[in-house]
């Protein structure tokens, strides 16, 4: 039997039963659209994951000094500075794993602009900071070596201070800007970053000179980093050696022996970053999980009606049969008419998979990835579902005696 006309008869055959069609197909449906969304969804969160940590810099290791402790109540990472500037410049000069290293101070202070004043966090770096963060300028020139050499009273603004103080698509550059009084001159904006995936505002941010910044916001020259230290490896690969060899550094200048505590802290982004990874990855594998025994479920569906379907045309079969029908004509007859509904079960589930996923997305700001890749698997599971769960109704149907399907009522 021409394979055509066999897939015409077998959506005749639905079309007759059209609820009854739908309804079979509805499980189908709930399954795929449920693997759509819930991979569309971790997907996407999966790629905010790596842009988040991509904004913050490749191959970024952190260290911070240690904690304190006061009568027996510690406190965080960073409360005790036991990091100093002779350890930024042992890091910088003598770890091969390591390209670039610089320190990082911060303080939430209060811009005042002319035209207004806001209140941001003001950072001092150097210019090998900028490279390690991946941070470039949308207007003017960075901070240079000369800057931070000669403490210049020069200010580089996020895009969020800018909108702030002067307005949108304003140029401050060659603005005054006052931080605690101290007047610095605006040379460059910042490119924007967005959000930092942590809740907070990449782009509400001042950068000055690190000695300006000591000099002119905090006020006083310490032999001690109060911040950390920012640096990156010189590859990906290289990121867990670095983080060896500056564990190690740190422990013979700080004098720290076998089985003690370090005074400081290292954190590798890169592992931070994989581990996210990998949870979302995890979560979106389970959820996937369900959603799939919700197809087997609309899989047991289909052959359920199949069956029912079979003995309903058991006279049709017969009539086939005694014009000639082979029983693999009755047998693709039946198979096509499952993989039929099962495929447009699985389309219509696509369609609405998008949907919900778009939706959730909206709802709750969610990102959202749809991978082409994952509705093509999940219409060919769908259709490999109906051949599967097709297979014994076609087979009892092909295997039926014409005379007895014709004396069947």
């Amino acid at each position: 039997m021409n394979p055509w006309f066999t897939f015409l008869i077998a959506v005749r055959a639905l079309a007759r039963n059209r609820l009854r069609a739908f309804l079979t197909a509805l499980g189908i449906i709930i399954g795929v659209a449920a693997v759509i969304a819930m991979v569309s969804i971790g997907e996407g969160a999966k790629a905010r994951v790596q842009e988040t940590f991509a904004s913050m810099g490749t191959h970024m290791l952190v260290v911070r000094s240690g904690s304190s402790r006061s009568g027996g109540v510690r406190g965080g990472a960073g409360s005790q500075p036991t990091l100093s500037w002779t350890d930024l410049e042992a890091i910088r000069s003598t770890l091969p794993s390591v390209r670039l290293a610089a320190p990082e101070l911060r303080t939430s202070a209060e811009v005042i602009a002319d035209s207004g004043n806001w209140t941001s966090t003001i950072h001092g770096v150097t210019p090998d900071y900028f490279d390690i963060r991946n941070w470039s300028l949308a207007l003017g020139s960075p901070i240079s070596e000369s800057d931070v050499a000669g403490n210049a009273k020069v200010a580089l603004l996020g895009q969020t201070v800018v909108r702030e103080l002067y307005g949108e698509g304003v140029d401050p550059r060659g603005q005054i800007v006052r931080i605690r009084n101290a007047p610095f001159e605006v040379v460059g904006v910042l490119g924007a970053k967005g959000d930092s995936g942590w809740g907070g505002d990449n782009d509400d941010v001042v950068f000055v000179p690190v000695s300006s910044f000591q000099a002119r916001i905090e006020g006083s020259l310490s032999t001690f980093i109060p911040g950390q230290i920012v640096l990156s490896a010189v590859s990906e690969s290289a990121t867990g050696l670095a983080e060896r060899e500056v564990t190690a550094l740190l422990r013979e200048r700080h004098r720290i022996g076998p089985g003690k505590e370090d005074d400081f802290s290292v954190r590798n982004l890169g592992e931070i970053a994989t581990a996210s990874q990998e949870s979302t990855q995890t979560l979106t594998a389970l959820l996937a999980s369900i959603a799939f025994v919700s197809l087997v479920v609309g899989g047991i569906g289909i052959m359920n009606i199949m069956l029912v379907s079979v003995t309903e045309r058991t006279r049709e079969i017969g009539v086939r049969m005694a014009v000639g029908a082979r029983p693999r004509d009755i047998l693709g007859q039946f198979l096509i008419e499952s993989l039929t509904l099962a495929l447009v079960g699985g389309l219509l589930g696509v369609g609405l998979g998008v949907l919900v996923a778009q939706q959730l997305a909206a709802r709750f700001d969610w990102s959202l990835l749809i991978r082409v890749d994952i509705v093509l698997l999940s219409v060919g599971i769908s259709g490999l579902i109906g051949v599967i769960f097709g297979l014994y109704p076609a087979h009892k149907a092909s295997r039926l005696d014409p005379i007895d399907a014709l004396r069947y009522e």
